[in-house]
């Protein structure tokens, strides 16, 4: 048995021009994903933290969260060319979800340059491990981790999501398989 990670398309999400979220105040914050209760989405909501805090995506639970965060922005669903901005025009990709055990999410993030915060708990940290903080942070206080990710490395944040582009899955797949026959 091996590990075989999954992979980002490096070319949809990259650096790009950044948008500027209609002149709310910096640093930037977002979450992106589905809006629902195991996303754990409140838990960043609830953070207190300086600039502004941004929600892009759909969901059950997008109605009470609007009406109960009336001064976050939910941008509501994006795809393609713009999912990508959204990513790229935050200071911080905000991971509230203890329960994922991967988070594609992360890694478009950090393809796009975005640092990421998250819980220090499987999936984030494994996803984030070995990057010394650079491009991003994990913590058991997720407000300490918002702050700590303002420090990432853009460049650093895209060289580590390049390590998990689909090629790079496919080669790591291929480099698992032994053949039959009993060798």
């Amino acid at each position: 048995m091996r590990t075989w990670s999954r992979g980002v398309d490096l070319e949809l999400f990259a650096p790009q021009a950044r948008e500027d979220w209609g002149g709310l105040p910096g640093p930037i914050f977002i979450y992106i994903g589905r809006v629902a209760v195991e996303k754990n989405i409140r838990a960043f909501l609830d953070l207190d933290l300086p600039g502004s805090k941004i929600v892009v995506g759909g969901g059950p639970q997008l109605a009470s969260l609007r009406n109960d965060y009336p001064k976050v922005h939910f941008a509501g669903p994006r795809y393609g060319d713009d999912l990508a901005r959204a990513y790229a025009s935050a200071d911080v990709f905000v991971f509230p979800s203890i329960t994922d055990t991967f988070g594609l999410v992360i890694l478009e993030a950090l393809a796009c340059g975005t640092p990421v915060a998250a819980y220090n708990v499987t999936g984030p940290k494994d996803v984030l491990a070995d990057a010394d903080g650079h491009i991003g942070a994990v913590d058991d206080d997720l407000r300490t981790a918002a702050l700590a990710a303002l420090g990432g490395d853009r460049v650093a944040c895209r060289a580590h999501a390049e390590r998990f582009s689909w090629r790079a899955c496919a080669e790591m797949f291929l480099s698992h398989l032994v053949p039959l026959g009993g060798h």
